[in-house]
């Protein structure tokens, strides 16, 4: 038996994918200074957005289309409460994803788009909640379907929201210097460090904003819509 027969060729398209949509993600936020000087803060979300948006689009049908390809690690389908444990944990995925949603007007850029600083909030939690939602999305969906295919999936992901994680402070410490310091030391990567460690405490007021029931709501609205784009993307020939 070939060792490597389970390595199908959208092992190789996926990786190539994840490749590509890193480099453009990160290239564009390292080029946002220099790019905004140069045709302004609005167009250049817009530039972001363009260029962003269809490569995760494309990630996304690719992933739904493949994910049962190469060896099946593991089977849990089965398993009693394990469905109930993948929703409940993609939907925590989502409460930490959620802070790129709340400056809607910006990311659509209506208002002026801009850089901001937050030591409130999930950030007490920690300072990077996006990569902690991918992390947490990414274990739930690797364990339900166990495949090769899902988990390189999955580690692609994973390191490019670490390297985010380092580029992103690398950046906000070149605009703020200072400030950024003394907030990142009193702010953790790992959820609630910083609590557990005294250098922060948790202010579940800031956690009560009414974005919360939009986030809701699109957590009801992805389980609802689930089996249906499930059918829609494999109709698309990728």
């Amino acid at each position: 038996m070939n060792f490597y027969a389970w390595l199908t060729p959208s092992h190789l398209m996926m990786l190539g994918l994840l490749v590509g949509f890193a480099i453009a993600h990160s290239g564009l936020a390292a080029l946002r200074p220099w790019g905004e000087k140069q045709i302004g803060p609005r167009l250049y979300r817009v530039l972001f957005a363009l260029v962003s948006i269809p490569l995760a689009v494309v990630l996304i049908i690719y992933f739904f289309n493949h994910r049962y390809d190469g060896l099946q690690l593991w089977q849990v389908q089965g398993v009693p409460g394990v469905r109930s444990l993948v929703w409940i944990l993609s939907a925590i995925s989502f409460l930490f994803l959620y802070p790129a949603t709340f400056n809607l007007l910006e990311i659509a850029a209506i208002q002026k788009p801009q850089v901001h600083l937050y030591e409130t909030g999930i950030i007490r939690i920690t300072r990077h909640p996006q990569m902690v939602g991918q992390v947490i999305w990414c274990i739930a969906h690797t364990m339900w379907i166990g495949t090769t295919f899902t988990l390189l999936t999955s580690i692609g992901l994973v390191l490019h929201h670490l390297f985010a994680v380092w580029h992103g402070d690398k950046r906000l410490l070149a605009r703020y210097g200072e400030a950024f310091e003394a907030a990142r030391s009193r702010t953790s990567v790992l959820p609630f460090l910083a609590i557990l460690q005294g250098r922060q405490t948790l202010n579940w007021q800031e956690l009560i904003r009414p974005a919360y029931l939009g986030v809701a709501g699109f957590i009801w609205l992805l389980w609802w819509a689930h089996p249906f784009l499930l059918r829609a993307t494999a109709s698309v020939r990728w």
